[in-house]
């Protein structure tokens, strides 16, 4: 039995995706162990979104590496696929996979750990010539022992299926619908390190969250690279089959540029056992006020809503290749609004984009505080070589975008605490997810449905038994500058 060590860097669907691999690792019998301990194999998933997340998956190569100098150390996913000249030169790495190779993790790992023992058992001295020199077995491999080993990383223009059992978190699941993006962001590198939108077949995401809702999980969240785009693959007939056109005719062809999310969402609200649907990012765009309708229809669909904006600058926005308007945008969550009642509305936004100037800027802040945002993500714009941003004049030094990114920061604190507020003296649906030790006491921690953090006070008579079970709270104040606090006016359920 080889113990084998995982770490993750990135997105939700880099986290899925190990969980796949560590699932099919347990299954074939290795034995999993921390990331800071020996092993005989560590497997780092790698990021690329940034130049430092670059430098991140660097750095716990070389730490895997430098905790067990004869282990095989694997390098996989989106800084594998971008950075192959940085790989192969690596020497702390030995084995690298891209993304579309992940579900095979275990048969490439046996293979390359067979022929790596075969070409050691041919270095080892057996007969020896006259001269001294040991005599050659004649085999050889083409592998080497000193360099590093890259596997095909060809984007494909099928998804490739994984099935996930089981999940870290005991109360929520993450479910990949979809891989790849097809926007061609101009800051971004996802693209080229994911390749074009491929769906996930319609029957295998739901015989996915089926398996989790038998296992007991209570939420599902939506996950992908661009989920929005689910389904633009398919076309016709081949929708209700679940198949894209690509995989069916076997060529490379044109989307039909129809999302079917929403379809989608719909099927899934009718799997028993699971209480609620979340969705991960979604492109403003998808968001009409037909879909908000159909979306508000579903009372298990979470009022919670990720659309990313990225500027709040027309200007800005069009030299990030986003499609869309901030007036458009603005649309969008105003139809959400009206069919939701105060739904949760985050977003990211990058500061100190190239050729942001100070108007620009106060264009943002002002479009900010206009949509009242329950959270944003606040990034300073970071240089991602390959991207057409990297190229582009007017580079914000430094300094400013910190500048620019702490003014993003403090109202994102103030809207934050403004929604949150909002809750004091309303009942709120919590699913109970933790126990968790604050200011010394016992509290039972969870969300609500548009994710609004909340703690009760953990009873002797309760305790860890209502973990995972949906509770009505009486919302009385703030626990904590981010957690808010009541009694419960329920049973739990």
């Amino acid at each position: 039995m080889k113990n084998v060590a995982l770490h993750n860097l990135g997105c939700k669907v880099n986290s899925y995706e190990i969980e796949v691999m560590q699932q099919k690792l347990q299954e074939k019998g290795y034995n999993v162990v921390p990331f800071d301990t020996i092993a005989d194999i560590y497997i780092v998933n790698t990021c690329t979104v940034t130049n430092i997340a670059d430098r991140k998956s660097r750095q716990m190569l070389h730490r895997a590496k430098q905790l067990n100098p004869d282990a095989v150390v694997v390098a996989v996913g989106c800084y594998v696929q971008t950075g192959r000249e940085s790989i192969e030169k690596d020497e702390s790495i030995d084995l690298a996979i891209g993304n579309n190779r992940k579900k095979d993790i275990v048969a490439i790992l046996e293979e390359y750990l067979k022929e790596r023992e075969e070409e050691r058992n041919n270095e080892l001295p057996g007969e020896y010539q006259e001269n001294g020199e040991p005599k050659s077995s004649g085999k050889k491999s083409d592998k080497t022992l000193h360099g590093t080993t890259v596997l095909d990383i060809n984007h494909t223009y099928e998804y490739e299926e994984m099935q996930l059992k089981q999940t870290a978190e005991h109360t929520r699941a993450y479910i990949k619908i979809q891989d790849g993006c097809n926007q061609f962001c101009s800051y971004c590198a996802i693209p080229y390190a994911r390749g074009r939108v491929r769906s996930r077949r319609a029957e295998d995401v739901l015989e996915e969250v089926r398996t989790m809702a038998e296992r007991g999980y209570r939420e599902i969240v939506l996950t992908g690279i661009h989920i929005s785009s689910y389904g633009i693959d398919f076309d016709g007939e081949e929708w209700k089959r679940g198949r894209s056109v690509e995989a069916q005719r076997g060529e490379r062809r044109e989307y039909s540029g129809e999302s079917r999310l929403i379809d989608l969402v719909e099927r899934l609200h009718g799997v028993e056992g699971i209480r609620r649907i979340r969705l991960g990012s979604l492109e403003p765009r998808i968001v009409t006020e037909q879909t908000a309708e159909r979306l508000a229809a579903l009372p298990k669909v979470c009022p919670h809503f990720h659309l990313s904006l990225q500027s709040g600058c027309n200007e800005t926005l069009r030299r990030m290749n986003r499609h869309y308007t901030t007036g458009e945008y603005y649309a969008c969550v105003d139809y959400l609004r009206k069919a939701f009642r105060n739904p949760a509305i985050t977003t990211d936004v990058i500061t100190g984009f190239p050729g942001e100037t100070e108007e620009e800027f106060e264009q943002t802040k002002r479009f900010l505080e206009k949509v009242r945002f329950y959270e944003m993500h606040i990034f300073k714009y970071s240089k991602r070589e390959g991207t057409v941003a990297a190229g582009m004049p007017g580079q914000i030094p430094e300094p400013v975008k910190a500048s620019r990114s702490n003014e993003l920061l403090e109202m994102e604190k103030r809207q934050s605490v403004e929604f949150r507020r909002t809750y004091i003296g309303r009942e709120a649906e919590v699913l109970l997810e933790e126990k968790r030790k604050i200011e010394g006491t016992d509290y039972l921690v969870g969300h609500t449905a548009d994710y609004v953090k909340v703690a009760l006070r953990a009873e002797k008579s309760t305790g860890e038994r209502c973990l995972n079970t949906m509770v009505r709270v009486k919302i009385s104040g703030f626990l904590t500058d981010e957690i808010l606090t009541g009694e419960t006016a329920g049973e739990f359920l």
